[in-house]
């Protein structure tokens, strides 16, 4: 099912508006509070629930390491915790991870855009570089390369207006079905390491046109036509990277 493209100041339920990024609030979380409010923008972005157990597995760290980490978060007001245990960011914690999130996508752009780099070297270091980025050397950035809406794989710059276009998964597609590709979700990234290289290395580029060529249900596979290549992939994978409605 197709379904609206979130915009790019919206990938969490409530907007966080481009003025609210502009504020450069250089006093934020720590290195470390700030992957937790990373890791739970990226998860909500793909409408899954979040909850403890989730972002102990994206963080590789224990059950207890995150109760800690949790309750500083509650403390310091970045974010909610409902009686089902699940786990939802503030409105201080949107604008802060989505600072987070708007200096990673920048720096992914500028790695790619202005120095060459392939789509997971960039994703490895704009996850060092933005720690220690400002959000006005990060907005210079944004500047000097043109002001792109999304990160090199799609995803919405925080701040940035939306396009509008709409959206389905590549597993969604029926045989002969054509549509150009969006977006790859973080999830995705996060779930599967090497899969922006394995997209890069064959043929895959936003808003490159992917044919779907066979669904297997039994296998739990689909094969794709990428220009002059056949691509297999899993159900799984496929339901994360997003085309064109």
């Amino acid at each position: 099912m197709a379904r609206p493209a979130r915009p790019a100041d919206d990938i969490t339920p409530n907007r966080v508006p481009p003025e609210d990024l502009d504020g450069h609030h250089e006093d934020g979380p720590s290195d470390t509070i700030a992957r937790y409010l990373e890791a739970m923008f990226y998860i909500d972005g793909e409408g899954e629930v979040v909850r403890a157990a989730r972002l102990a597995e994206w963080l590789a760290v224990s059950q207890p390491t995150v109760a800690a980490a949790l309750r500083r978060m509650a403390r310091d007001g970045l974010i909610d915790s409902a009686p089902t245990k699940e786990l939802s960011l503030t409105a201080k914690g949107r604008v802060a991870a989505a600072e987070i999130v708007r200096k990673h996508r920048i720096a992914e752009r500028w790695l790619v855009d202005a120095l060459g780099f392939d789509w997971l070297t960039a994703d490895e270091e704009a996850s060092r570089l933005e720690h220690g980025l400002s959000l006005r050397v990060a907005d210079r950035l944004h500047e000097l390369i043109g002001r792109p809406r999304t990160c090199p794989h799609g995803n919405p710059i925080p701040g940035v207006p939306e396009d509008g276009k709409r959206e389905r998964s590549l597993a969604s597609l029926q045989p002969g079905d054509r549509a150009p590709l969006r977006r790859i979700s973080e999830v995705a990234e996060h779930e599967v390491p090497d899969l922006l290289r394995f997209l890069g290395n064959h043929g895959f580029a936003l808003g490159g046109v992917i044919e779907m060529v066979e669904f297997s249900k039994g296998a739990g596979t689909i094969t794709v036509q990428v220009a002059d290549r056949r691509v297999s992939m899993s159900t799984d994978v496929a339901g994360k990277i997003w085309v064109e409605a």
